[in-house]
This record gives structure tokens, C-alpha cells and sequence, in this order.
């Protein structure tokens, strides 16, 4: 019997992968712990302790899995929640969405690996839906307890200079965005290691780039974090289960990402535009796969056949989006979220349930 196609290098293993991440993510730890001190630290340890808890007891009680936890998935998923949130957030608030994070974005989906959505993003949505303080913008108005200007980099009376310095240290936004420096350099890191590829990243970046230089053009004025598209660009986007597999796939999910961030930004989405970004494309990544699936020896390619899937799934996207906006802007997200509790719940008790003992 051969066996190979089932033997998996060391390097590749699912621990491994997860440390690289986790090496990625900790000088963002840093930066955080930096602006904000025991604050910040104290937000993300409850991210880390619940996420790790829930792992642990659901895989206990349902798989008769005592060690799962100890991949490194569920510390990935609590910094990254972190990394989205204000340092004003209540830590129960934190608690809660890191666990609706593992219980509804990983574990009824199945386990690791079988989930449609985001784990991270989705926990945050859970946050917003149940708590609608994340949505304020007074959670927001934050001060950082150090102000670190001077790298030295070039003069500081300089425009150069200023940029320089708020590309390595700005104390504004979320917990994970106070580094660009940082951010760039585990995505680096992830693409050097070959954990993630550039396809994703680049084109939201690039699309989302043009799109703010023609709403200029147009006197659109949108309130964006540009470290927190980076961050999100980088280690959620890319998130393997949820986002495309082959490249031309994720080039078109990454364009479509960028695309309808700008929307949602037009659409006064002010806190959310990214998430939701994500989130919708995480959902479509099905029919993706299935329009960009590589072509079988010997098959033929209709061109106006896949041209016209395209167009079609394009315009799904941008109606969805829409919808989107629209209930946004009644408050009817939180609406969504109950279906989804109800929708995740149906299919785990009559289905999902059966992959939690066949592993990826």
C-alpha cells in the first residue's frame, strides 16, 4: 500500500503552521502592550484564556479530545479578535466574542479547518450584535499611555519624518494596528515561510488604493484605518479554510474584498467595513473555488461561459453587499446573526457533528 500522498512534512504540520503565525503576531503584542501597558495585555489574555477554555472543554465533551487545543489554533483566533477591538472594551465583552469565536466560527462547523467564516471576524460580529457599546465611537476616543515619536529615522520637523515615525509606532485604533512596521513584517514573514501567498493581500490593498484615489478625485471623504486593512489584508483574509485555494481564485476575492470595502465606506459602515468585507467573501468562496477550479487535463474552457459566471458572481456580491449596508444602516445586523446562531446550531446537531471525529 502506498502511502504518501497521506504523509505530511514536519514543517507543514498544523502546529508548525500556527507557531509561524503566532511568531508573526506577537511584536503586534508588543506594540499594544507599548501604547497601552497591562491594559492591553489583560484584553488579550482573556482573549487567549477564553478561546483556549472553550477549545478544550467542547472538544472534550463532544470528541473525547483532550490535546486539540494545544495546536495553536485558538491562540491565533484570540489575538486576532484582540487585535480588533478597542482598548476601552470591557474584558467580558472580549470573553464573550472569543467565545462565540471558537463555539460558532470553529467548532460547530466541525472542528479545525471546516469553517466557512472567519472564527476571529465572526466573534467580533457576535460582540457587536450582543454589545452595542463596540459600535460607539466614545469606546474609541483612546490615550495612550506612552507617546513614542522619536526613531531618529530621519528629522522629526519633517513631513518624511512624521510619516516614518507613524509607520512604526501611532497609538490610534484598534489594539493590533499600532505598528505598520510591525504588521508588514509578519506578513512577510508568513509569505517567506510560505504560510500565506501575496495574491490576497495585494490586490484588497491595490483595489482598495484606487478606489480612495477616485473617490478623492470625486470630494468623497472615507474614514478608514489603513493599518487596519493591512492587518486584515494579511492574517484574516487569508485565513486557508475560508479563502480561495488556487490563484486566480484568491486574485478575484482579494479585488472583491478591496471593491467592497470601499463600498461599505460609502455606505457610513464606519467600524465594520472590513469585517464585513471579509465575511461576505468568506461566504462566496465556494462558488469561487468553483468558477476558478484549474482546468482538468484535456478540458476545454468556454471563455464566454466562465466571463458570464463571473459577471454573475460579481453582481451576487455587490447585491449582497448592498443588502448589507441596508440593514446596517436600519440595525438589522444583529438579526443576521441570531439566523446564523440558529442556521450554525440546525446543521451541527444533524450534520456537523460527524466531522468533528474526521480531522483535516
Amino acid at each position: 500500500m502506498n502511502l504518501n500522498p497521506h504523509i505530511k512534512a514536519k514543517k507543514n504540520s498544523v502546529s508548525a503552521i500556527m507557531f509561524d503565525v503566532i511568531i508573526a503576531l506577537v511584536p503586534l503584542v508588543l506594540a499594544a502592550y507599548a501604547a497601552f501597558g497591562f491594559t492591553a495585555i489583560w484584553l488579550i489574555t482573556t482573549a487567549v484564556i477564553t478561546c483556549l477554555v472553550t477549545d478544550f472543554l467542547f472538544n472534550a465533551l463532544y470528541a473525547k479530545k483532550y490535546n486539540s487545543f494545544l495546536d495553536g489554533s485558538a491562540i491565533i483566533t484570540a489575538l486576532l479578535l484582540s487585535f480588533t477591538v478597542s482598548p476601552l472594551t470591557p474584558w467580558y465583552v472580549v470573553a464573550f466574542g472569543s467565545f462565540c469565536a471558537i463555539v460558532f466560527g470553529k467548532l460547530l462547523w466541525g472542528g479545525l479547518g471546516k469553517n466557512r467564516f472567519n472564527p476571529a471576524l465572526l466573534g467580533r460580529e457576535f460582540m457587536t450584535a450582543f454589545f452595542p457599546i463596540m459600535s460607539t465611537a466614545a469606546i474609541w476616543s483612546t490615550n495612550s499611555i506612552r507617546n513614542i515619536k522619536d526613531f531618529h529615522l530621519f528629522a522629526n520637523d519633517s513631513l518624511l519624518g512624521m510619516y516614518s515615525n507613524n509607520l512604526v509606532f501611532k497609538t490610534t485604533g484598534a489594539l493590533g494596528e499600532y505598528s505598520m512596521l510591525f504588521i508588514v513584517l509578519g506578513g512577510l514573514y508568513l509569505i517567506i515561510r510560505k504560510r500565506i501567498s501575496w495574491h490576497i493581500p495585494f490586490t484588497i490593498l491595490t483595489i482598495f488604493l484606487c478606489g480612495t484615489w477616485i473617490s478623492s478625485a470625486y470630494d468623497l471623504e472615507l474614514k478608514y484605518s489603513i493599518a487596519g486593512m493591512v492587518l486584515g489584508s494579511i492574517f484574516m483574509a487569508t485565513d486557508m479554510p475560508s479563502s480561495p485555494n488556487g490563484y486566480p481564485g484568491m486574485l478575484y476575492y482579494g479585488s472583491m474584498i478591496g471593491l467592497v470595502s470601499i463600498f461599505f465606506i460609502l455606505g457610513n459602515v464606519r467600524f465594520e467595513y472590513l469585517s464585513y468585507s471579509i465575511l461576505l467573501l468568506n461566504g462566496f468562496t465556494p462558488f469561487i473555488n468553483q468558477i476558478f477550479r484549474p482546468r482538468a487535463w484535456g478540458e476545454k474552457v468556454d471563455y464566454a461561459v466562465k466571463t458570464e459566471k463571473i459577471f454573475l458572481l460579481t453582481l451576487a456580491i455587490i447585491t449582497v453587499a448592498l443588502a448589507i449596508i441596508t440593514l446596517h444602516y436600519y440595525d438589522f445586523i444583529k438579526y443576521l446573526i441570531y439566523i446564523y446562531i440558529v442556521y450554525i446550531t440546525f446543521k451541527f446537531n444533524f450534520s456537523f457533528i460527524k466531522n468533528i471525529h474526521n480531522p483535516i
